[in-house]
């Protein structure tokens, strides 16, 4: 369902908040700062002002955004108790297909990278493969942790575009 800009700009705090509460996996507090910023201009300036409530936010609450995002390909994807959102995600990606032993490459690959950063791999998986999803992790792994830190923000935030562009009508 697609909600045209006068919609989304009409709807009351509470109605706006609950709408797109999901946006952000777990996470209603983004939308709850991004409704400040009404009336939007565009679809464009929607995104942005929910990248704002993104990047304001302390790093202990983006930390807890990163921490709120299922592994990719995870445990919880394959016995499907993940949000409707990321589960079509990974569907996509062909996440939801992998054989027993992909299965066990990305239960590695994820295991190692939270035990190096203490949070899971992000990456917006739109338009992307098993193949692609597993060279992104080999080259992130050996990252510093700031770097890979910015790195999960910045994959949050092209998720949560894909995620509105999704639901808003251009």
């Amino acid at each position: 369902m697609s909600l045209s800009l006068d919609a989304v700009n009409a709807l009351p705090p509470d109605d706006f908040v609950a709408t797109f509460a999901d946006v952000a996996e777990h996470s209603p507090w983004v939308a709850e700062g991004a409704v400040a910023s009404r009336p939007y201009a565009s679809r464009e300036a929607m995104i942005v002002a929910f990248a704002d409530a993104i990047a304001t936010a302390s790093a202990e609450t983006r930390l807890a955004l990163i921490r709120a995002h299922p592994d990719l390909a995870g445990r919880a994807a394959r016995a499907g108790t993940v949000a409707e959102a990321s589960r079509k995600e990974q569907a996509g990606a062909g996440l939801d297909t992998l054989t027993d032993e992909e299965f066990a490459r990305f239960t590695r690959l994820n295991d190692a990278y939270r035990a190096k950063f203490g949070f899971p791999f992000i990456l917006a998986v739109k338009g992307a493969t098993k193949t692609t999803i597993l060279e992104a992790f080999e080259a992130r792994l050996p990252n510093p942790p700031e770097a890979e830190f910015d790195q999960a923000i910045g994959q949050i935030v092209r998720i949560v575009r894909f995620r509105l562009e999704d639901r808003i009508a251009q």
